[in-house]
C-alpha cells in the first residue's frame, strides 16, 4: 500500500497564446482559448521596456488561462487526443511539471475549423503537485518543504501514463 502523501496530482493546467504587439493575432488568440475552455481568458501585459523589439510596458502581447479541477482535466484529455495521446519525456521537466504545444487547434477532435481564428496554435502547460505543498504557499506561516513532497520527472510520467493513457516516448 503506497502512502496517500506521495500520490502526485493535478494543481493547474494553463493555455497561453503569445502575439507579440500584433493585436489581430492577440484578438483570435482570445477567441482560440474561449473556444477551447469556454472561459474568458486574461491578457498578458509587457512590464519592461525592450526597445530591441519595440515593447514598452503596459502593451498587451498575449493571452492565458488557467484551469483546475474538472474542467483542468476535460481539456487536458481533449488537448492529449490531439496529440494522438503521446509526448516526448524532454516535455517534462525535472519538478515534475510538463509543457507541450499544439501547432494548429484544429488537431484536437472536439474543435472545428473556426475561419475568423484561421490556423493558429497554443502552448498547455501542466502543473503536479502532492498533497501538502499548501505549506509552501499559504500566507500565514509559509514553511518549508521536504524533497519528498515535490514531484518528480518520473512520477508525473507514471501519472500521465496511468491516468491518462499516454505513450512516453
Amino acid at each position: 500500500m503506497t502512502n496517500a502523501m506521495q500520490k502526485i496530482r493535478i494543481e493547474k493546467v494553463t493555455l497561453n497564446v503569445g502575439a507579440g504587439k500584433d493585436p489581430v493575432k492577440l484578438e483570435k488568440g482570445i477567441k482560440l482559448l474561449k473556444d477551447i475552455t469556454g472561459i474568458d481568458p486574461v491578457k498578458t501585459i509587457t512590464n519592461k521596456r525592450l526597445p530591441a523589439w519595440n515593447l514598452r510596458p503596459g502593451l498587451p502581447i498575449g493571452c492565458k488561462i488557467t484551469l483546475r479541477g474538472a474542467k483542468a482535466d476535460e481539456v487536458l484529455r481533449n488537448v492529449l487526443a490531439g496529440k494522438n495521446n503521446t509526448l516526448k519525456a524532454k516535455q517534462f521537466d525535472k519538478g515534475g511539471n510538463l509543457a507541450f504545444g499544439i501547432h494548429e487547434y484544429i488537431d484536437i477532435p472536439s474543435l472545428k475549423y473556426n475561419p475568423e481564428i484561421g490556423i493558429m496554435g497554443f502552448e498547455l502547460c501542466v502543473t503536479f503537485e502532492k498533497p501538502g505543498y499548501r505549506l509552501k504557499k499559504r500566507k500565514i506561516r509559509p514553511a518549508k518543504i521536504g524533497i519528498a513532497q515535490h514531484a518528480t520527472k518520473e512520477e508525473a510520467i507514471a501519472f500521465m501514463t496511468e491516468i491518462f493513457g499516454v505513450k512516453v516516448e
